[in-house]
């Protein structure tokens, strides 16, 4: 009896172990085959979402390769390149933005310039709020509960807003963290209700395109002048990846593209679908990427 129940055991850890070698791959890269994996780390804010997975929906259908999507945030993205664990990213926001850890880091990541030009942030409120300037935030205080509504902490633009609440005496205003989706959320309840409401804003973003709102002027410059948007790689992709460093040298997108591109994956409601989407509407642009 024992010698047979030993050959039962036998035989179920055998078949346990076959279907454990079938689906022993890194749930977070997939069934890789022999692809070459390469690791595009991005932070979760809507150009930097719709941009990376448009790139994995491209790069692994011309290229052959396997793009694993890391969300991570802006601090952490940045020492991952220079430590070689990210081998790009797309989501550089320079000089203003990121100045910090582009500062830091430079000397072991590779900056391969401007895909988007005319980038800029500050705080943003509807168009219906009757104020144009940063300046006219703290006297109007009680009509925006006392919040600026913010992201992630880690996000340049928190610093540049903390900054800004010392360089316009906002005693009487508090900078909320939470994140992309949050003060979106957050932005479209107070504008369906035609409420005060001013948010840290970024252009290109698709909110923009849903509602009808405006940066506040800043003259004292707290949030910078227009910034780029940047691929930075890991040093060695190059060598590594030559045809893929190329394109991503090469390519960019305009105001109009990038807002089409993030605005497609809001209405479809999936990354994925709404990045292949975009890209079929726009084959003539991503064919000129490969043809530069």
């Amino acid at each position: 009896m024992k010698k047979k129940l030993s050959t039962i055991m036998a035989i179920l850890i055998a078949t346990i172990m076959v279907f454990a070698g079938c689906n022993g791959t890194d749930e977070s890269k997939g069934d890789t085959g022999d692809k070459p994996v390469i690791e595009l780390g991005y932070v979760q804010w809507a150009c930097a979402n719709a941009n990376s997975h448009m790139l994995k929906v491209l790069l692994e259908d011309k290229f052959d390769v396997e793009i694993n999507l890391r969300d991570m945030d802006a601090g952490l993205l940045w020492q991952s390149l220079a430590t070689g664990d990210i081998d790009f990213m797309v989501t550089a926001w320079l000089p203003g933005t990121h100045e910090a850890y582009y500062s830091e880091l430079k000397d072991k990541i590779v900056d391969l310039g401007p895909l988007y030009e005319g980038a800029g942030i500050g705080l943003v409120v509807p168009e219906y709020v009757p104020i144009d300037s940063i300046e006219e935030i703290n006297e109007n205080a009680d009509k925006f509960n006392g919040q600026i509504v913010g992201i992630d902490a880690g996000a340049g633009i928190m610093r540049a807003a903390t900054q800004a609440l010392t360089d316009y005496d906002m005693s009487d205003m508090e900078l909320i963290t939470s994140s992309d989706a949050a003060m979106t959320a957050e932005l479209k309840v107070a504008y369906e209700n035609n409420e005060w409401v001013v948010v840290t804003g970024w252009a290109p973003h698709w909110k923009f395109d849903k509602f009808n709102l405006k940066f506040l002027k800043d003259p004292m410059q707290s949030f910078g002048g227009e910034e780029t948007i940047n691929p930075i790689t890991r040093l060695g992709f190059a060598e590594d990846y030559p045809e893929i460093n190329t394109f991503l040298d090469n390519y960019s997108l305009s105001a109009a593209e990038f807002g089409a591109l993030i605005s497609s994956l809001d209405e479809h409601g999936d990354n994925i679908k709404g990045a292949k989407a975009w890209i079929a509407d726009n084959s003539e642009l991503v064919d000129g990427w490969f043809n530069h």
